[in-house]
């Protein structure tokens, strides 16, 4: 963990961030974490929360469904799921 917040959280994948986000809330659980040490913890985790939510966005963009006449489209909004 010798890392900073900067590094720790740059360009990794959506699976390391949630493994990441686990650590962090298993650390912010512990009742003994200082409250700095929980406020630094409680940041990083916002950060990664953000970005998992940016990657599953540019997944999301990417998703195709099959249409009812059989074609590939581009997944919008799940609105016409069915």
């Amino acid at each position: 963990m010798g890392q900073t917040m900067s590094e720790e959280t740059k360009e990794l994948t959506l699976e390391e961030n949630f493994a990441r986000l686990e650590e962090i809330i298993r650390q912010l659980e512990d009742e003994e974490i200082p409250l700095e040490k929980a406020f630094q913890a409680y940041t990083e985790g916002m950060l990664l929360l953000g970005q998992c939510s940016e990657q599953i966005d540019r997944v999301e963009k990417q998703v195709l469904k099959l249409g009812m006449d059989g074609q590939l489209e581009e997944f919008e909004d799940g609105k016409d799921i069915f």
